[in-house]
């Protein structure tokens, strides 16, 4: 591992900001470069510190701990990421012979320099009880993979030196700062302390010195492996089997929902990982054993809990069979994980609240691993952590057998208070799990629909045939929602080919689909005698063959899912108000329409619901416009000798309401549906601010 300390660029960090203490220019400085090594920690992992002397409003001077704040990320965390606390007070707990949890985040909390502070790190006390000004902690891939091996103390003082502390897992809070200072005062010398089953701690009362030390330590555990692992003969491999990911993934993620309070399936969001060394991995011949050991730190069960299920599908013939295997191997890990969860319970006298005994990872030869989450960045997270840990367990096999931390720990943190406020309490959205497919994606109406969608909690697609104008609404939405929540795939829905590509690559991005919105359409301003036959074509392809193509194409994934659905039509006005010189587009909405009602009809036996809206008059805007006014609107301002201005004050006179309707308000339609409001399928809902003819009947 590289030492990337820059004298230049930390004054450069300390200069521009001159009215803060110099010592928390460092500590941020420091804990970037911890943050941007995956190999030290993941998504929040970790935690730094630094002491400092200031200057209060009295104008008497304190000394403060600067420790990373809760929810901040090293690799991007800034000086508001860390709350500074009276150290001297947190250094007169040490003489308390117990503290609970809740009194010591009490105890953090009232002695904060600043109550819009964001809550310390739990292990604040293990900081402030070291004497040392800058103190870091990670959870090195290298370090704890020796941390989990059988000889792992005789392991760790042979790749790092005799003179390094150890000491055995310990949940964090009081108690471990309690024994991290006992060790340490031991044997002052001592600048490194490895918690076995979770990570280590580096210290110096410097910035630079206390991170070359986590540099170093961490490197020679990385060449000590590394030899160890060029020794080894490579184990054999096997031949697995190669499941179609557009098959399997949609029948996993349909089998891991649960219901929720209100009986609808609680679905989650799928990664997937197939890379060379994954796969090669997953077809080792002891892959099983070694793979299916605990997590390396205790920190990770909440996102991954402490096993994956190994899901080898090799001897099934055809999708039943699949679908069997894998109800039968989730069956018998939720059976584990509540035997696990009762005998625990019952030993620690303790009544939690249950956690969904599903798993969160998931092995699959052949295909990869498979992640789970409520959003895609949860699924992203534990991933990232599977990813690692597979890793770690091979290496860690070329050194001796794996030592995974007892089931009474792994409880204690799974089901702790403040392990569980990591991922915070916050009420889920009305779509929140939900992966969500608008056509026709861009233009205006896609931009108000996906929206609504993002607001709501989904997961969005957006599919065009025109990639510049697709990547223009992508991309507003990322800017408003943020990265990993939208992403564009080009199709033509006139072809069932390239649909079906697209819903495949959608389905290996997510793992299923639960809303689709067939919302592609093109226009053609011509009366019937002077209509070109191609020109009607070429709309009935798109605005009709496209909304039927795009149900086809989706129905197997509802089936395999088998958690129900929602498509939403995006029909028109002109369904049942038509309009003259505007023929091939009123009959192709038309028969789009009637086929939403027809699969209705047919899908509701497998919960899939279908609807449409009737929209008219959504006019776009400068950055992004709508596809049919382009096309209608010079027409229909040539004939009313409007403007636009003056064609949308006109169209905004002709409804009822004498409103302006805009595609959030279809967005807000389409949300309604989807959500489940109602038990609503085969429905017309107009969004239109109110034109009689066009009242549906």
């Amino acid at each position: 591992m590289q030492n990337r300390y820059n004298s230049s660029q930390a004054q450069a960090l300390i200069s521009a900001v001159p009215e803060q203490p110099a010592a928390l220019a460092l500590r941020v400085y420091t804990s970037r470069l911890i943050g941007a090594e995956p190999g030290l920690v993941l998504h929040g992992g970790g935690n730094t510190s630094a002491k400092a002397r200031v200057t209060t409003l009295l104008g008497e001077e304190m000394e403060v701990l600067f420790i990373k704040g809760s929810g901040w990320d090293l690799a991007t965390i800034e000086p508001a990421g860390f709350p500074a606390l009276d150290l001297g007070y947190l250094r007169k707990l040490r003489r308390l012979e117990a503290l609970t949890d809740e009194e010591m985040v009490n105890q953090f909390r009232t002695h904060l320099r600043s109550a819009a502070a964001p809550d310390p790190s739990i292990e604040t006390l293990v900081h402030a009880f070291l004497p040392h000004a800058f103190i870091d902690h990670t959870h090195a891939d290298a370090i704890v993979t020796l941390t989990n091996l059988v000889d792992g103390e005789a392991l760790l003082r042979e790749a790092l030196g005799p003179e390094i502390g150890i000491l055995p897992f310990i949940m964090p809070g009081f108690p471990l700062a309690k024994e991290v200072a006992r060790l340490y005062e031991s044997r002052v010398s001592m600048d490194c302390i490895i918690l076995m089953h979770h990570g280590i701690f580096t210290f110096a009362d410097d910035a630079e010195s206390a991170y070359a030390k986590m540099i170093d330590y961490v490197t020679r555990a990385e060449n000590f492996i590394a030899e160890a692992v060029g020794k080894k003969p490579r184990p054999a491999a096997r031949s697995a089997a190669k499941p179609d990911p557009a098959v399997l993934l949609p029948m996993l993620r349909g089998a891991l929902a649960l219901p929720d309070p209100t009986g609808q399936p609680r679905t989650m969001l799928l990664a997937v990982r197939h890379d060379a060394d994954i796969l090669a991995a997953l077809d080792r011949e002891d892959a099983e054993p070694l793979f299916t050991t605990g997590v390396l730190t205790p920190d990770h069960v909440i996102r991954t809990k402490n096993y994956p299920l190994f899901l080898d599908l090799q001897g099934t013939q055809g999708h039943e069979d699949i679908q069997a295997r894998i109800g039968l191997r989730l069956t018998a890990y939720r059976e584990r994980y509540d035997r696990y969860v009762t005998a625990q319970a019952t030993a620690q006298r303790v009544t939690p609240t249950r956690l969904d005994p599903m798993p969160r990872v998931i092995l699959v030869p052949g295909l990869g691993l498979v992640t789970a989450g409520a959003t895609a960045k949860d699924a992203g997270i534990a991933a990232d952590i599977a990813s690692h840990t597979l890793r770690a367990k091979i290496q860690g096999a070329a050194l001796g057998p794996y030592r995974e931390l007892d089931e009474a720990s792994i409880f204690a943190m799974e089901y702790w208070r403040l392990e569980q406020a990591k991922l915070g309490r916050t009420r889920p959205q009305s779509l929140s799990g939900k992966v969500a497919l608008v056509t026709g994606g861009g233009g205006a109406m896609a931009l108000g629909i996906g929206r609504q969608l993002l607001a709501a909690g989904a997961r969005l697609f957006l599919s065009d045939i025109d990639p510049v104008r697709l990547g223009r609404v992508t991309g507003r939405l990322a800017g408003e929602f943020g990265p990993g929540r939208v992403d564009g795939l080009v199709m033509d829905v006139t072809d069932l080919d390239s649909v079906t590509g697209g819903l495949n690559r959608l389905v290996l991005t997510c793992g299923g689909l639960d809303i689709l919105v067939p919302n592609a359409g093109v226009a053609h301003v011509a009366r019937l005698e002077d209509l070109d036959a191609a020109a009607f074509v070429r709309v009935m392809a798109v605005n009709c063959t496209g909304t039927f193509t795009m149900i086809k194409a989706a129905v197997p994934i509802f089936r395999r899912q088998g958690t129900g659905g929602h498509i939403i039509i995006n029909s028109s006005k002109n369904v049942f108000a038509p309009s003259p010189a505007f023929g091939a587009y009123s009959a192709s909405k038309a028969a789009a329409h009637q086929l939403g009602k027809i699969a209705a009809l047919e899908l509701a036996e497998i919960g899939v619901r279908v609807n449409m809206i009737n929209a008219d008059a959504v006019f776009g805007d400068e950055a992004v416009d709508s596809g049919l006014w382009a096309v209608v609107g010079p027409d229909r301002m040539r004939a009313r000798h409007l403007d636009p201005a003056g064609l949308k004050d006109y169209y905004r006179q002709r409804n009822l309401l004498k409103t302006e309707v805009l595609a959030d308000h279809v967005g807000h339609a389409v949300v309604f549906f989807a959500s489940n409001q109602t038990p609503t399928t085969g429905a017309t809902l107009p969004v239109d601010g109110g034109i009689p003819e066009a009242f549906p009947r």
